[in-house]
């Protein structure tokens, strides 16, 4: 065994000749324990709410979305649908048409943005998985129907079960400036039939989902719309993907994936994850001087043995490897025990849901997803900072006190 290790391996866990030594080193292993155990959950709850999330938007959002480059609207001419549909992995497209209107409602008004969708929108998008009162029907041989965010519908006060019409205004695109009252708009009225809630206030707040044909009319537009939601078939690589698709239509276009979509709020997620990571570690970094504190205690403690060890031909660099490896097992202890705290405290929080949420959320408690990443990158950081802790005060007071 290697003599340093096998010294500090003593040092560790045999009795010292001052008690306040071993309780100093066992705060120290207790305090990187319940360090490491509070990043481990924490980064693991913040993996929990990133899935779910994800899942949210998954179950409204389509796998890609194509928009124009450097325009409004585009037209949904045949040849370019016809040549996105003979890509091998497209299951389902989607004509959307979106832009942002006046609501009235019984005396009530909002501004949303109507989206309007052509009829196979439910195959491109998990709408019916999103209803919760109601139904998600846009047309039938009579009438055209409405579908209204949560959000929205509680601020309108919209009740389903009263046959009264929501009024959809949006400004006349021939419109000149000057003009006032209901000149200035098209108006159209339409029968909301069904709620829906995705739990993001982006849509649940803001979004009315019509019939296209409805959409176009109201906006006056022809056969324009403003993107194209595609559905991917299962078992279809993503990313290769969405690379044919942009080959296929070149500069002009622009081919979001789902992390695309809403890449401000994921970037925002994830460094949000990042920036508590190093918060814990700049605690850790100030817990770790209890560390320090052991480590120069025993140094002072152990002077007679440093003294035997050097008559007995130890050099200078195996006397502060020993107690380099002294603190850098303490960490190790303490990053081994907190890791297994941590998984402990994550396992019991997914199965038995310790800690609750508020009920306005989706999930009932908070969500925790443990990632192997996370794990290795606590048990480094954990790691390197002990190293740091315990070669400052071997580095100085070895050299300074006693003369090595």
């Amino acid at each position: 065994m290697n003599f340093p290790f096998f010294i500090a391996k003593r040092y560790l866990f045999s009795k010292k000749t001052r008690n306040l030594i071993n309780w100093i080193s066992g705060i120290s292993v207790f305090g990187v324990s319940i360090f490491t155990m509070a990043m481990i959950v924490i980064l693991s709850v913040f993996n929990g709410l990133d899935s779910v999330v994800k899942s949210l938007f998954s179950n409204f959002d389509p796998d890609f979305k194509i928009t124009v480059a450097e325009a409004k609207v585009f037209s949904s001419e045949d040849s370019l649908i016809k040549q996105i549909e003979n890509i091998d992995g497209i299951a389902h497209i989607t004509k959307v048409l979106e832009e942002n209107a006046l609501l009235e409602y019984d005396e009530r008004q909002a501004i949303a943005k109507i989206k309007g969708v052509s009829d196979n929108y439910r195959q491109t998008s998990g709408i019916d998985s999103t209803i919760i009162s109601g139904e998600f029907m846009l047309e039938n041989e009579y009438e055209k129907f409405a579908v209204v965010g949560w959000g929205l519908s509680n601020t309108l006060s919209i009740n389903l079960n009263l046959l009264r019409p929501i009024k959809i205004l949006v400004p006349k695109r021939d419109a000149k400036p000057g003009i006032i009252g209901n000149k200035v708009f098209n108006i159209k009225p339409i029968f909301p039939i069904g709620i829906f809630s995705v739990m993001q206030d982006d849509y649940d707040s803001q979004l009315i989902i019509v019939p296209l044909e409805f959409a176009q009319n109201l906006l006056e537009y022809a056969d324009e719309i403003s993107s194209i939601e595609v559905k991917a078939s299962k078992n279809i690589n993503l990313d290769k993907l969405q690379k044919e698709l942009e080959s296929l239509l070149g500069s002009d276009y622009v081919v979001k994936n789902r992390f695309q979509q809403h890449e401000f709020l994921f970037k925002v997620m994830q460094s949000e994850k990042w920036a508590i990571f190093l918060i814990f570690s700049f605690i850790l970094i100030i817990a770790s001087f209890n560390l320090t504190s052991s480590l120069t205690m025993l140094i002072i403690d152990k002077k007679k043995d440093i003294v035997t060890l050097q008559n007995m031909g130890a050099g200078n660099s195996i006397i502060r490897k020993i107690f380099l490896i002294e603190g850098w097992l303490i960490s190790l202890v303490g990053a081994i025990f907190g890791l297994i705290l941590g998984t402990i405290i994550c396992w019991a929080q997914s199965e038995f849901g310790l800690v609750g949420l508020p009920q306005a959320f989706v999930v009932q408690y908070y969500p925790v997803e443990m990632r192997i990443a996370d794990f290795a990158a606590v048990f480094v950081t954990v790691l390197i900072i002990g190293f740091i802790a315990s070669w400052l005060p071997v580095r100085f007071f070895t050299k300074k006190y006693l003369n090595i």
